[in-house]
């Protein structure tokens, strides 16, 4: 299957979706309920991949420790006000056995969906999650070995970062999953990468992903790289078994593992602390772009104007988001006007353009993964036709195939410095050409944009209808444009999205 160099991926909450589709059945659904119609929205929306959050198998393990923590039991109450013990799961990332639940079909049913997902030239992306397991994996009775081990003063000075845990050879204290920065994950425990027979076990799970669909989204992708390793675990990290511990990256070899059987299959990771390139060069085809985000987020638009001047290809291969299942909804985070601006500038940049099931309609409550289900909220409507519109754009050829320029912005007048706040860009597939401009500042604004298109525009009359606000229409002198740009005088968080059709004059 064809893929274009800048595709669409939806994130879909797994669990909590199958539950709104059991409670209109009237009984529980399964994969094989999700309707061809739902399906058919996502091709028709142009997206390329779908993410199903939160397949695999969990266990009673983890819901445990999901009903007892205290400052998750706010989190539930928050986001879901009547929440019941049965409306517990347990985190999708405490996984403990990459085999499709049971309470969504099994690999049957998966395999059926992929399969009708496949009919829509739509890919399926499942997660892996690298640091650490379930805290009942079959692992940690049959090979405690491949676990970060403690000792009873280790768990007794810090019971928020290891546990006792009976296995097959005994009695052992081993540490919950972690990053250097923050307390163990309770429902976890953490794999040793230092340990070959873990490594081994691991290429082996990657290789029976790869079976069954087409990429894989891997958590916190970062901490399996050695540094961080050292500098979380350090001498911890010694193999237990005596076995010879070994250094090596553990992603590219994983990576090379999986290509040999599945040379398409796609690795996007979720990536913090500056190390996306690093997790790039080691064979990842995507790295969450997490930085675009928080500038976004903050709302400087000189720092996202400064950060999309980074490498073509870092570029190409960074996952644009405005929120996921991580952060906060973007509508609950951005005002409406800013949100809209926001969207158009992470959505038509190079990279994969990442949306979550739900900022659509304008979600507000980020839904718990501890949980079944999440609350109803209605239905944002004009954000929704923004929205329809934006994904328009995103479909198009010049958008999905095309080559990316920045644009030049020059003040309109001397002294006049709201320049500063425009983000300008364009996008030129043959005969297509869009051209970007967002003021995104919380004033109004003007400015020259000259756009970056190569030749075409001398001597012809230019017509630029804005796909994002219908009402907005403008007829320029293509020479005029070249030479010195378009001036625009914008309201504050607007955004242009100019569809540059020239035509010869008579």
């Amino acid at each position: 299957m064809n893929q274009p160099r800048h595709p669409s991926l939806l994130q879909i909450n797994t669990r909590a979706r199958l539950a709104e589709h059991g409670q209109a059945l009237g009984r529980a659904a399964t994969l094989d309920d999700i309707p061809d119609a739902e399906l058919d929205r996502f091709a028709a929306d142009g997206f390329d991949w779908v993410w199903l959050l939160g397949v695999w198998q969990t266990g009673d393990a983890g819901r445990a420790v999901s009903l007892q923590q205290p400052e998750w039991q706010a989190e539930y109450r928050h986001v879901l006000i009547d929440y019941t013990r049965d409306d517990v799961t347990g985190s999708p990332f405490a996984v403990r056995d990459y085999v499709v639940h049971h309470d969504f079909g099994g690999p049957a049913a998966l395999a059926r969906l992929r399969r009708r997902l496949d009919k829509r030239g739509i890919r399926l992306m499942l997660d892996f999650v690298p640091n650490h397991t379930a805290l009942d994996h079959g692992w940690a009775r049959q090979h405690p070995e491949f676990y970060v081990q403690g000792t009873p003063d280790d768990r007794a000075r810090e019971p928020q970062n290891y546990v006792a845990v009976e296995t097959a050879h005994g009695p052992r204290v081993l540490a919950h999953g972690r990053d250097p920065y923050f307390p163990g994950w309770p429902d976890t425990l953490q794999v040793n990468y230092r340990h070959r027979g873990l490594r081994e076990a691991m290429g082996q799970i990657l290789e029976h992903m790869a079976d069954q669909c087409d990429g894989v989204r891997c958590d916190m992708a970062m901490l399996v790289l050695p540094d961080v390793i050292q500098r979380t675990w350090g001498e911890r990290a010694q193999p237990a078994d005596g076995s010879a511990p070994t250094d090596a990256p553990f992603w590219p070899e994983a990576i090379e593992r999986v290509r040999r059987r599945r040379p398409g299959f796609v690795f996007m990771a979720e990536a913090y602390w500056d190390l996306e390139w690093t997790l790039q060069q080691q064979g990842f085809d995507y790295t969450y772009d997490k930085r675009l985000y928080d500038r976004l987020a903050e709302q400087h638009a000189g720092a996202v104007r400064g950060h999309l001047h980074a490498d073509g290809e870092y570029q190409r291969r960074s996952a644009r988001f405005l929120e996921n299942h991580d952060e906060p909804r973007a509508a609950a985070t951005f005002a409406p006007a800013v949100h809209s601006a926001a969207a158009v500038i992470a959505l038509l940049t190079p990279g994969l353009r990442f949306v979550h099931e739900g900022q659509t309609t304008g979600r507000r409550l980020r839904a718990s993964n501890h949980l079944r289900r999440r609350a109803p909220e209605p239905v944002d409507r004009e954000l929704e036709t923004f929205y329809d519109r934006l994904l328009a754009a995103m479909r198009r050829r010049d958008v999905r195939e095309g080559d990316w320029r920045l644009a030049e912005v020059a003040p309109a007048w001397e002294g006049n410095g709201t320049a500063e706040q425009f983000i300008a860009f364009t996008w030129e597939r043959d005969n297509e050409r869009l051209l970007i401009a967002v003021n995104y500042a919380p004033r109004p604004g003007q400015s020259y944009v000259r756009p970056a298109f190569g030749a075409g525009l001398e001597g012809t009359s230019v017509v630029m209808r804005d796909l994002v606000d219908p009402t907005v229409r403008y007829e320029r002198d293509g020479s005029e444009l070249t030479r010195r740009g378009l001036y625009l005088d914008v309201p504050a968080w607007r955004a242009h999205v100019f569809d540059v059709v020239p035509r010869a004059r008579p």
